[in-house]
């Protein structure tokens, strides 16, 4: 019986809150607009900042969770930083580095035990040529150790084989977008494809990655979707090989440059241009509290083989991720305190207009109480009102804010995620503000005297 009377009560109460809200259409919409806006803008917050989170897991699946990325940096020396002739006037000499090669592969494997894998590339921008079309596309020259480094898988067929890599065989694997753009609705495993002057056998295809812009950007990863991977000694064998053709070009005594000088002054360095054998070089360490220490050995290491020369960059891939998701965390969180006062200002809204409709409805109060309607009938009836006002202002605010999120990452290509958890958090604040801020007026109300209300004009 009791809980009979309870839900009659509620029902009451619903029923009369409707017929307030529905007789003040425009106030009530006027009322709900900072909860509308403050549900939207709270959900698009957290969508942008899910969406941050998912690019972050996502890079560093791509860089890896304990990699250092050796980088060579090529000779682009001019008048400008060439050398300066001596007082003398007499011939001097300029430092010389080897640059980044396999030598300095094999010593750190070697000399570093810290270092569980090494994986070098070898990057050239050219051509495929498939039935009389030609199109662009990078080919890397790599080693086994490349896919289990960047976290990639082979979708079909099979990795570059010990006889394969030893003996420079033709083949390759290829990324995914190269089989949709030269393999129309025919799988690319077993076919053969030109690259440059260079017919080579597709022996596997790597798994799709969705690769962002601003990864791409931030962390200098390639699309590796579009590549086409040959092993090491395969594009060294068959396409290029820097470091010969630096040896054959460059005047070399005693690891030196020799630079005549004459009456007019030493001659100017020409620049080498790239001369690094290879043009990346991923290492991956035992343990990730390892890095800087083994990243600092490597850099001692490749200076003193470069002759004091630092013609290359390091960098911790996983250092600059966290300084980035830093620096979004703090710009979420100052966007969810923004999208917080918003709410806040909906509430002191909704309080505002239920004073005063309290004020409109003194004598309607008055009437109710003399007729037996007690303190918490009074609460109840108020605070229905102010709830439903949230709720129809929060489920609003819902639709605006999944609408808002989605326009949001067509317009900017910002990543985002609307998620179930961000919409009930929404919705709860929601409504929670309208019974904190519903409170205040009902109690008013509940607490007028019933002959002074009625009388009041």
């Amino acid at each position: 019986m009791t809980n009979k009377i309870i839900l009659e009560t509620i029902k009451s109460n619903l029923s009369e809150a409707i017929r307030v809200i529905m007789s003040n259409k425009v106030r009530t919409l006027l009322t709900a607009l900072g909860i509308i806006f403050g549900v939207a803008a709270v959900i698009t917050m957290l969508a942008i900042g899910k969406g941050a989170e998912q690019e972050i897991l996502a890079q560093l699946d791509l860089v890896g969770v304990n990699n250092i990325v050796v980088t060579p940096i090529p000779d682009e020396a001019d008048e400008n930083n060439s050398e300066s002739e001596d007082d003398s006037g007499a011939s001097r000499t300029i430092r010389f580095s080897k640059g980044l090669d396999l030598l300095d592969v094999s010593s750190i494997e070697k000399n570093i035990p810290t270092v569980k894998k090494l994986s070098p590339e070898i990057i050239l921008e050219t051509y495929v040529i498939k039935k009389g079309k030609q199109s662009s596309v990078k080919l890397i020259g790599i080693t086994n150790s490349f896919f289990e480094t960047s976290n990639i898988q082979i979708a079909q067929g099979e990795n570059f084989t010990k006889r394969q890599t030893v003996n420079a065989l033709p083949v390759c694997i290829i990324g995914k977008k190269v089989e949709k753009k030269l393999f129309t609705r025919e799988s690319a495993i077993g076919k053969y494809i030109k690259v440059k002057d260079v017919w080579l056998k597709v022996i596997g295809i790597i798994e799709e990655k969705l690769i962002s812009e601003t990864a791409q950007e931030n962390l200098g990863i390639r699309d590796l979707n579009q590549d086409i991977y040959i092993p090491v000694k395969t594009f060294l064998v068959r396409y290029k090989d820097r470091k010969i053709i630096s040896d054959k070009t460059m005047d070399i005594g005693g690891g030196m440059v020799i630079m005549g000088g004459n009456n007019n002054g030493p001659k100017k360095r020409k620049p080498r241009g790239n001369y690094h054998q290879i043009d990346k070089l991923t290492i991956q360490v035992n343990n990730s509290n390892e890095l800087k220490s083994t990243a600092e050995v490597i850099s001692k290491m490749l200076k003193r083989k470069h002759n004091d020369m630092l013609d290359f960059e390091i960098s911790i891939p996983i250092h600059l991720l966290k300084q980035q998701q830093k620096t979004k965390q703090i710009f979420n969180i100052v966007l969810s305190i923004i999208a917080g006062i918003s709410l806040l200002i909906g509430g002191i809204g909704i309080m505002n207009i239920m004073l005063a409709s309290i004020l409109e409805r003194t004598k309607e109060i008055g009437i109710m109480k003399a007729i037996g309607a007690t303190k918490q009938d009074i609460i109840l009836q108020f605070l229905s009102e102010s709830i439903l006002i949230s709720l129809g202002g929060g489920i609003l605010g819902c639709i605006l804010g999944i609408i808002a999120s989605y326009i949001l990452e067509l317009a900017t290509g910002i990543e985002t995620i609307v998620s179930i958890g961000s919409i009930l958090l929404s919705f709860l604040v929601a409504t929670f503000i309208g019974l904190i801020f519903g409170v205040f007026p009902a109690k008013s109300a509940a607490n007028k005297n019933p002959i002074d209300a009625i009388r009041h004009e």
